[in-house]
């Protein structure tokens, strides 16, 4: 803005929506389909095609306990089990301890850290504080 301009002298560049938008209401706007939903013996026919190329289906089926068949007379394939993750052990307790302290390391460094805290039953900011005493001993401090 030079010097000589005043905030009264600027006004907003015209983007060619007005005209369009003014015109615009939304209550008589209604969106349609693209197309229509197919017929379930399409869905049926694309289903049975899918399955014998190998995808599966990522649908909930619900099974009917009468014949075993969910919804739409048949079941889809069992999905293979995902691996089982190991699930980290719980490490709460009070400790007193209430600063945060974050940091980057390498996937295998983390690995290393929380397989010997675990080892010693120690929480991690247990082990940190120890792994401390041990570089002071070491290095020197103060």
């Amino acid at each position: 803005m030079s010097a000589d301009s005043s905030p009264s002298d600027r006004s907003r560049a015209d983007l060619g929506f007005g005209d369009a938008l003014r015109d615009f209401d939304p209550g008589s706007w209604t969106p349609t389909p693209t197309r229509p939903a197919p017929a379930p013996e399409e869905r049926r026919e694309a289903r049975r095609s899918a399955e014998a190329l190998g995808f599966r289906s990522r649908e909930t089926v619900i099974l009917d306990a009468g014949n075993g068949a969910g919804q739409g007379g048949s079941v889809a394939p069992k999905a293979a089990p995902a691996p089982a993750r190991e699930e980290p052990p719980v490490r709460r307790r009070r400790t007193g301890r209430n600063q945060q302290f974050n940091l980057k390391a390498r996937p295998e460094t983390i690995a290393a850290y929380c397989r010997i805290a675990d080892e010693n039953g120690w929480g991690l900011g247990e082990t940190l504080e120890k792994a401390v005493e041990l570089l002071e001993e070491r290095f020197g401090g103060s």
